[in-house]
């Protein structure tokens, strides 16, 4: 692979988490597309037991870990969660004592990157992570719900 694109070029990664019940069981979704095109799966469940923000900030963080595995040095992320986006990246209103620790390991994560964007996505737009998520805890994929236009 030609080193000049994989550091001038970033990454795509999508990345979800699934709690069952809420709190519950945490399974992780993660899809990470190299710049060459090399795509890479991440679909695991946890032994911890968690909620939903919990399992978003595991799936990000192990997306994260995998990419610097593979020698990337920019990503540009996206993520379902707006508490999770807004915690990392925005000035949080409100921060979430439970996830501290887990923001604060995020938080340095990031940091090992050259470049990095965290982007929040519509949910209807991240399936392929949340399929790979709910695989992980033998759940069906939930169809896509697109949110119905108004009109005008």
């Amino acid at each position: 692979m030609n080193s000049e694109v994989s550091t001038s070029q970033p990454w795509v990664v999508h990345s979800d988490g699934s709690a069952v019940p809420n709190p519950g069981r945490m399974g992780i979704g993660a899809v990470l597309l190299a710049p060459d095109g090399t795509r890479h799966a991440i679909s695991r469940v946890s032994n911890e037991r968690g909620c939903n923000n919990e399992a978003e900030l595991m799936a990000l963080t192990d997306a994260l870990r995998e990419a610097k595995r593979q020698g990337a040095t920019a990503v540009t992320l996206y993520c379902d969660n707006s508490v999770v986006v807004e915690q990392l990246v925005g000035t949080p209103v409100r921060p979430v004592a439970r996830l501290a620790a887990p923001l604060d390991a995020a938080r340095l994560l990031m940091g090992d990157f050259e470049r990095l964007e965290l982007r929040w996505i519509p949910r209807h737009r991240n399936g392929e992570a949340d399929a790979l998520a709910r695989a992980a805890l033998g759940l069906s994929v939930k169809p896509a719900s697109v949110p119905k236009r108004r009109r005008r």
